[in-house]
């Protein structure tokens, strides 16, 4: 375990908000959402799977197909759970046993292992506004921090955004004794928007949970979306398809998975007949591709720049193609100009968002996926 240095005991020691948050847990009540029910209708969503399998696995457990080992094991990472509900508590806290320590040397340990509360009205999915992020020992795998605090006892609306990077071995969530608790406001639609992709799309490197693009798009829209980024290993294999195809319900299907597909090739090899199996199994929703955003490296390297423009005329030229012959419901979005003209300042490490870059592609995105699911 590395030792702490001096600076950073320092900076703990003069500023409280930098030290782990510890804030008055007792004489809770404790619930958890895994065994909720009509007593305490503390809802998830972002699980796909969750009602059948009632765990916190964002791929079915058992798919017809074996799944390929890295999907398989980053299916247990948590991006783009919520834990939903309202309550008139006035204190909100969540106990926390996590799969293991998760130190990813260039994301904050708030994205990848932290829950965020955000806050609305009673009666209304909408209006959300961000509360707090859990602060904890980095060193340990387990948690308890008191994320919400407030003087006046009224019915509130509340979502808990799970780890991005990590699992989820237990959650408690935490009352007052009493406090009244109802289900989460309801969703705009009633099926969710399933996104597959890449590291940035399971939020990689979002400095807290509530930041990844997925996550923002959700509260923006008041629409449950289920992300199934998978870091380094949205290859677009078949299997994977299948498996994705079997999810219980899907409003909308959007494939954001050009950067792990190792160019031109590999996208030439697997992006048609993904979207083959996607569409049989589903002949009716809208279907959204969308290209990479631009990487740091283009404003130097010719050779990135045209190769991402390889890929994207194939994508667009693929989408023309299927929808000549007959798939009306097929669509496309050009992630060129997503983060900005100025996209080298939006990422950590030329490659993955910060908070900037994922709510600039949220705001780009937004438009298409309000008129594929709401036609305006």
């Amino acid at each position: 375990m590395p030792t702490k240095n001096k600076a950073t005991q320092d900076v703990l020691k003069h500023d409280r908000n930098m030290r782990p948050h510890v804030g008055h847990c007792q004489d809770l009540a404790w619930h958890d959402p895994l065994t909720a029910g009509r007593k305490t209708p503390l809802g998830l969503a972002g699980l796909a799977w969750f009602e059948k399998e009632r765990r916190y696995r964002r791929m079915p457990s058992k798919p017809k197909l074996p799944l390929p080992q890295a999907v398989d094991n980053l299916a247990n990472s948590t991006a783009g759970a919520q834990a939903r509900f309202q309550t008139d508590s006035t204190r909100v806290a969540v106990r926390v046993e996590l799969t293991g320590v998760n130190n990813m040397g260039h994301m904050a340990i708030t994205g990848s292992s932290g829950f965020d509360c955000y806050v609305g009205p009673a009666g209304t999915g909408r209006g959300l506004r961000y509360y707090g992020t859990t602060r904890f020992d980095h060193s340990k795998p387990t948690y308890e921090v008191l994320l919400f605090e407030h003087s006046e006892a009224v019915m509130r609306n509340f979502t808990l955004y799970f780890p991005l990077y990590t699992g989820v071995k237990r959650l408690e969530i935490g009352l007052e004794p009493g406090a009244k608790v109802l289900p989460a406001a309801a969703w705009d639609l009633p099926d969710p928007v399933i996104v597959y992709g890449t590291s940035i799309t399971q939020g990689g490197c979002a400095s807290r949970t509530g930041m990844v693009y997925t996550n923002i798009l959700s509260r923006w829209l008041n629409v449950e979306i289920c992300n199934l980024g998978f870091s380094g290993s949205g290859r677009g294999e078949p299997e994977v398809a299948q498996a994705i195809a079997t999810a219980p319900k899907m409003r909308m299907f959007v494939m954001d998975n050009e950067a792990n597909v190792q160019g031109l090739d590999g996208m030439r090899k697997t992006l048609k007949p993904f979207l083959q199996i996607i569409r049989k199994a589903r002949p009716k929703i809208p279907i959204l591709l969308v290209s990479k955003i631009r990487y740091g490296k283009e404003t130097q390297q010719e050779q990135a720049l045209r190769g991402r423009q390889a890929c994207l005329a194939y994508q667009w030229q693929l989408v023309q193609e299927l929808r000549k012959a007959g798939d009306q419901n097929l669509h496309f979005l050009d992630g060129t100009d997503l983060l900005g003209r100025d996209y080298e300042e939006c990422t950590v490490d030329g490659v993955h968002a910060t908070d900037l870059g994922f709510y600039r592609m949220a705001e780009g995105m937004l438009p298409t996926y309000r008129r594929l699911l709401f036609g305006a």
